[in-house]
């Protein structure tokens, strides 16, 4: 799971929240990829048949363990489908966690991302057709691009400027950002994308982020975007 330099480097430098982001995705991926490494592939199955997002426990199901249908609405963000999904969402958390935070402090941040996470839930849940199990960090981290481009676009309309004028372009690069992580994420688990996810959590986070900057005039120094099986977010 070697890091470029850059990527290393940013995350050396994440504050509390996000490191705390960070590594509640890392120390299982860490374990679950040394015991693949050992030949003990039946533990990430374990780990997904415990803490995955399984569409089936909102139906008659027979849970794990008590509760399983509810906190799988936040335990399937911690897992990933491997070492390339992980790394892949992480670089996504430094970029966007970053932004956001500097927009709405740590607890703005952890507000956002809960959100999301729990949105992304909702929309599989809702839209998903059949029983497949959903891992991944990408509903949350889609919760913190969508709170990105609400928020750009908040601040367009706010100045009278319309949606192709230089006041939305960090709003459309956003966009853009999003639609380029879902091709990447297409490829790395192989079509084996939950888009449900993505725009469950886009919207959840979107509107929490709204929710944080209430009552905040429009400025255009205001927030903006720096960029953005189990079926993986």
């Amino acid at each position: 799971m070697a890091l470029h330099p850059r990527i290393a480097q940013g995350i050396l430098r994440l504050s509390p929240a996000l490191w705390a982001l960070f590594l509640a995705c890392l120390v299982p991926e860490l374990v679950l990829s040394l015991a693949d490494l050992a030949g003990a592939g039946l533990w990430r199955a374990l780990a997904t048949g415990y803490l995955g997002f399984w569409p089936g426990l909102l139906g008659d199901w027979r849970p794990n363990y008590p509760g399983q249908a509810l906190a799988m609405f936040v335990t399937y963000g911690v897992l990933h489908a491997g070492p390339v999904h992980f790394a892949v969402n992480m670089m996504s958390l430094v970029s966007l966690g970053a932004a956001v935070e500097d927009s709405v402090g740590p607890r703005g941040l952890l507000r956002i991302y809960g959100a999301a996470l729990v949105g992304g839930a909702l929309g599989y849940g809702a839209l998903v057709s059949g029983t497949v199990p959903m891992v991944g960090a990408s509903g949350a981290l889609f919760g913190l691009a969508g709170a990105l481009v609400f928020w750009g676009a908040r601040d367009g309309l706010a100045l009278g400027q319309g949606l192709w004028s230089r006041a939305f372009w960090p709003v459309w690069r956003a966009v853009l950002l999003l639609l380029g992580l879902n091709v990447v994420l297409w490829v790395v688990t192989g079509g084996r994308l939950a888009w449900q996810t993505h725009l469950g959590g886009f919207l959840a986070g979107g509107a929490m982020g709204l929710w944080e900057i209430r009552g905040e005039a429009g400025d255009a120094n205001g927030p903006q975007s720096n960029g953005p099986d189990s079926k993986d977010p």
